[in-house]
């Protein structure tokens, strides 16, 4: 029987809009939680009944270099309060063969948080930009 080793973190792309937008070094904010809620039974004294609840999603963050103003001019529709648009997000993850192996898809995200590192004139370091995204949940696709 062939052994199957757990994928490596370090292979996979993002994709907005069935687009891929740039590479990305880091993503976070994959999680998702069900709420759980407790009933005491009368007269049952030796556990609890548990009920799912509601699902919640945490936000997701793409950190990637600073090369264009795609990312922050999405935010900047956002803040103006003009029409701006929801967007799927794929992350792809890819084995080592670089076939795609998990695919998530964030439904109706959009940007609400950028941020970028500090500038520092005795460093050598890249310019960061960090974008935080909420969506209406993600899955499998």
């Amino acid at each position: 029987m062939a052994r199957v080793d757990p994928y490596r973190a370090f292979r996979f792309r993002v994709e907005f809009d069935g687009i891929e937008h740039g590479g990305f070094a880091r993503v976070k904010g994959m999680a998702r939680e069900t709420k759980v809620d407790s009933y005491r039974e009368g007269g049952v004294n030796d556990h609890e009944h548990k009920f799912a609840n509601i699902t919640t999603f945490g936000n997701l963050v793409l950190e990637r270099g600073l090369a264009d103003d795609y990312l922050w001019s999405w935010h900047e529709q956002v803040i103006s309060g003009s029409q701006f648009k929801r967007r799927p997000i794929a992350v792809i993850l890819h084995d080592e063969t670089d076939q795609p192996v998990w695919r998530w898809l964030f439904e109706r995200a959009f940007p609400v948080k950028w941020s970028g590192t500090d500038l520092d004139a005795v460093s050598s370091q890249m310019v960061v930009q960090s974008v935080e995204f909420a969506h209406h949940g993600f899955r499998r696709s």
